[in-house]
């Protein structure tokens, strides 16, 4: 029953093959199996690709299984419309346009399988590109928050510098009625006299404005630092909310590009085994040698290829030979008197009724 169903995988004749040895029974059912193999593995090869595209193994197998009958029945086709002769240019030309589509199928469903077997070297491809992606987003979202936050930090500085350069100023004048006081510096005069008193009053009005600036300064410093939190939050909300997109960074472009970074030489030796696979009921039709089953499918077409020349042979010949008799029949016709005769007499009697129905229609109208 495996070997009946490797055989109709083939395409060949079952009704012929059975007439043939066993050897040459065994032959084509090799063929049909590699048929019916290469299909599957097809199958599973576009079924995983898709699974990456879908995400749905469903709908992976659905699709899977229409490229697999796709393959199998491609080949089927070709393997059983390759006639086994004494010439294998001929058969290699026909086997060609299969050969140049094979090469296409194992370059495209060879990455299915790359990508599954390289799975760890991609994932790690993959996470260097998701950091660089990370780093680049949040420099790129740092790009509309930066401004502004430093524009806040330099108001800050600057409050902050005018707090102390008021310290400054205030301290000065703290120097300077002590000294005043104490008689080093100003009127030189020791003890506590009317320039002592207006230097400190002007250190007191000094001071007075210090503690003034020092809360409205600080109060300005807390807004624009609670402004300040409020942007760092938002570009870690930014962040954050982008993230999910860089961490979906693995579909199958972005795999197949991280396969392309990879070494090609593993690579290309799995696309030589899936090449060879894809080839194989080709390539094994085309080294089959030639047995009793050609030797008899070849007798079967020569037979009804000569019967049916014998048909139209014939047909041809009786058009022939009718045309030819029915010529000389109605030329010896043509030479009797009495045929012309009775064509004359009633050639005439037409005319009569004719002549009758006219004079009659005529009449009728006047």
């Amino acid at each position: 029953m495996l070997q009946n169903f490797f055989i109709l995988c083939s395409g060949a004749d079952a009704s012929l093959l059975k007439t043939c040895s066993q050897g040459e029974q065994n032959k084509y059912a090799g063929i049909g199996a590699t048929v019916f193999f290469t299909a599957v593995m097809a199958f599973l090869a576009s079924a995983y690709a898709l699974y990456t595209v879908f995400d749905t193994i469903y709908t992976a197998l659905f699709f899977g299984l229409i490229w697999g009958l796709l393959i199998f029945n491609l080949d089927r086709f070709i393997v059983s419309t390759i006639k086994k002769r004494d010439s294998f240019s001929s058969e290699l030309l026909q086997a060609t346009p299969r050969i140049i589509l094979a090469i296409i199928i194992a370059m495209v469903i060879s990455k299915p399988l790359e990508m599954k077997i390289f799975e760890k070297e991609i994932n790690q491809v993959l996470l260097e590109q998701k950091n660089e992606l990370t780093l680049a987003n949040k420099d790129q979202i740092a790009l509309q928050y930066t401004p502004v936050v430093e524009k806040l930090n330099q108001d800050i500085t600057a409050l902050k510098g005018e707090i102390i350069t008021k310290e400054a100023e205030t301290n000065a004048l703290y120097e300077t009625y002590i000294s005043e006081a104490e008689g080093t510096a100003g009127t030189m005069l020791l003890g506590k006299g009317p320039v002592y008193s207006e230097k400190r009053e002007k250190h007191d009005s000094a001071l007075a404005e210090l503690q003034q600036l020092k809360q409205t300064n600080t109060q300005k410093i807390t807004d624009i630092e609670t402004q300040i939190a409020n942007l760092n939050l938002e570009y870690a909300n930014s962040v954050a909310a982008s993230q999910p997109i860089i961490d979906g960074f693995d579909g199958l472009m972005a795999r197949i590009n991280a396969l392309g970074k990879l070494p090609w030489f593993p690579s290309f030796f799995i696309f030589l085994l899936f090449l060879a696979i894809e080839t194989s009921p080709i390539i094994a039709k085309l080294l089959a040698p030639k047995g009793e089953y050609d030797i008899k499918l070849e007798e079967e077409e020569s037979i009804l290829k000569t019967w049916v020349t014998q048909k139209v042979q014939q047909r041809e010949n009786i058009l022939a030979t009718d045309t030819a008799l029915n010529n000389k029949i109605y030329s010896e016709i043509e030479e009797e008197e009495a045929v012309y005769a009775y064509k004359k007499q009633k050639a005439e009697a037409l005319l009569r009724l004719q002549a009758d129905a006219f004079h009659d229609l005529q009449v009728k109208s006047l």
